[in-house]
C-alpha cells in the first residue's frame, strides 16, 4: 500500500469513513446518551488531535492505530436501522393495494 499523501481528498474522505466508523462502534457500545456524547467527544477530540500530521509515515502509523482499535472494539452484534441490509425491514414489500377486490372486500382507503 503506498504511503498516504497528507491533506489530500482521498485521504480526507478516508479520514471521514474512520471517524463515522469510530462514533458507530461507540453507539453500538454505549446505549445511554448521556455516555454516547462524552465518548463521541473524546473520539472527536482524538480526531482532531491527530489533524496536522503531514508526515506520510507517521499518518499511516496513527491509520494502522485507528484501525487496530476499531478491530478490537467492534461489537458482535452491531445496532443494524431495519431498513438497511441485514435490518428487520429490508426487502420488505407491503402488499398491493386493490381497485377493486373480492366481491364481499369494501374498499375504504
Amino acid at each position: 500500500m503506498p504511503a498516504p499523501v497528507p491533506f489530500s481528498p482521498q485521504n480526507a474522505k478516508y479520514v471521514a469513513s474512520l471517524y463515522r466508523t469510530s462514533l458507530r462502534t461507540a453507539r453500538n457500545w454505549i446505549n445511554q446518551n448521556a455516555f454516547y456524547r462524552e465518548k463521541a467527544a473524546e473520539i472527536r477530540l482524538r480526531f482532531e488531535h491527530n489533524k496536522n500530521i503531514s508526515d506520510p509515515a507517521e499518518l499511516e502509523k496513527v491509520f494502522a492505530k485507528t484501525e487496530e482499535l476499531l478491530a478490537k472494539f467492534k461489537h458482535p452484534d452491531p445496532i443494524i436501522p431495519p431498513k438497511r441490509p441485514g435490518g428487520i425491514m429490508y426487502d420488505r414489500n407491503a402488499p398491493p393495494r386493490y381497485e377493486k377486490g373480492p366481491a364481499n372486500f369494501k374498499n375504504t382507503v
